[in-house]
């Protein structure tokens, strides 16, 4: 399952317009990736991403591997257990 969520967030992300130049937060990303899948579907995130693996090779395979990245930070803060002292400073 969580595989099938990590793919769609990728193919998501890839469509979108966010850049690895504005240094995205997490917020940013997940925003993005919501909004593609509200706007194109999974079906359309996939053949975009399709589209551009057959139009620009070079430039697809960077942007996934940056894609790839941003998604597992996302997915790692989300289930990263929080406890009381989190944001706390070290004394």
């Amino acid at each position: 399952m969580i595989s099938i969520v990590r793919e769609l967030a990728a193919e998501a992300l890839f469509v979108s317009d966010l850049q690895p130049s504005q240094c995205p937060t997490g917020k940013c990303v997940e925003d993005a990736v919501t909004a593609m899948i509200l706007q194109l579907g999974s079906d359309g995130c996939a053949a975009g991403v399709a589209a551009e693996f057959g139009d620009h090779p070079d430039e697809a395979v960077r942007r996934m591997l940056w894609v790839c990245g941003a998604v597992e930070r996302v997915l790692a803060e989300q289930i990263r257990p929080r406890y009381p002292w989190d944001g706390i400073p070290a004394s």
